[in-house]
């Protein structure tokens, strides 16, 4: 940072330079080359699509874990084909998204033979957002569903006690004519940093995004911190998160609900967090012809509502990250001065 310059000032890096620096801080930090590659491709995606709480941001805990023993920067993934089209993978504690990025890969290969293929996974840690494996899928012409469970935040309906995690949950279906539909959603109504953010920065939060310990709603993003994420749409979001956790920890023999570890309290300790990968061959079902002009008028069908309000039309779901990654692909990514600092040092 040059003298003088503001201590919050932002630099751009470009998709490749970030990508070479994050590459650099993992495998400094004991990952391997190609898995350093494959972790920093889903932590810069996340930074394109402009979902910073979740991209290179969380590079420093990350190999504080490492450092700690928490995560295995060696594990070793291993993959059990049960059926032909049903996958189990255990990540051995190895980093999130090298497990991730390996299980879909897998689960890809495996649709590819048999048209739709499931991926089970156990032995993970925090493997960044979903929308950076689903936009992956799409560009290779597959639809597909991701999520993965999480340290518990969230109360059920009607408890003041936290159980279930902010189960994040990604749906994305490619469209050869235009840009792919992806949902990337967590249960609650906003994510855990967004209310860490507002701590730091002194601000308050809606009512609507966290209880205190008691389980009444508040304001007070330290108080918020201390207490529970309220889920969207009340006992809807809650059944959902539930959902969510039987497919990525019970079945897939990972850990769930409270026995998922916190990354926060305990870094030293595996997670053992489970994920779950869905992928789709749209090919299977019709031509690229085909499904580019269905989605296409399936898009267009929305985006011509009449808006109730000129300033803010219809959107369909990833069309602000596909806006930030284009922005973002052009501009550069900007990353925040102290953060830059920080990460050249662990890479050195």
């Amino acid at each position: 940072m040059a003298s003088g310059e503001p201590a919050n000032a932002l630099g751009r890096l470009s998709r490749e330079e970030l990508l070479a620096l994050a590459t650099r801080v993992l495998h400094a930090n004991g990952l391997g080359l190609e898995d350093a590659g494959e972790a920093a491709e889903i932590l810069v995606l996340a930074d394109l699509f402009g979902i910073s709480t979740h991209g290179v941001e969380r590079l420093p805990s990350y190999v504080d874990r490492m450092r700690t023993g928490g995560v295995d920067p060696a594990a070793a993934v291993t993959i059990e084909t049960v059926a032909p089209a049903l996958l189990r993978v255990d990540g051995n504690n190895g980093l999130g998204p090298v497990v991730g990025q390996k299980a879909l890969r897998a689960c890809l290969a495996a649709a590819r033979q048999t048209g739709l293929a499931a991926a089970f996974v156990r032995g993970s840690n925090h493997f960044g957002p979903t929308i950076p494996y689903t936009y992956l899928a799409t560009q290779q012409g597959f639809a597909s569903i991701v999520a993965s469970n999480a340290t518990t935040t969230i109360a059920p309906t009607g408890g003041r006690g936290a159980r279930l995690g902010n189960n994040p949950l990604g749906i994305g279906v490619p469209n050869p004519k235009g840009d792919p539909v992806i949902l990337d959603m967590a249960m609650s109504v906003v994510a855990r940093a967004k209310i860490r953010r507002a701590a730091a920065s002194g601000q308050a939060i809606p009512p609507t995004w966290a209880t205190d310990r008691e389980g009444q709603p508040t304001a007070s993003p330290h108080e918020a911190l201390e207490g529970f994420l309220l889920p969207f749409g009340g006992y809807k979001g809650y059944g959902l998160a539930l959902m969510v956790d039987l497919l990525t920890g019970l079945l897939s023999d990972a850990a769930y609900l409270t026995h998922v570890s916190s990354w926060v309290d305990s870094p030293q300790d595996p997670q053992n967090l489970g994920h779950f990968f869905l992928c789709i061959d749209t090919g299977r079902l019709g031509s690229q012809a085909w499904l580019g002009a269905a989605m296409q008028d399936f898009v267009g069908i929305l985006k011509d509502t009449p808006a109730t309000d000129p300033a803010h039309p219809v959107l369909v779901p990833g069309e602000m990250e596909m806006n930030a990654f284009k922005r973002n692909s052009r501009e550069g990514i900007a990353i925040p001065a102290p953060l830059l600092e920080k990460l050249k040092a662990i890479a050195r």
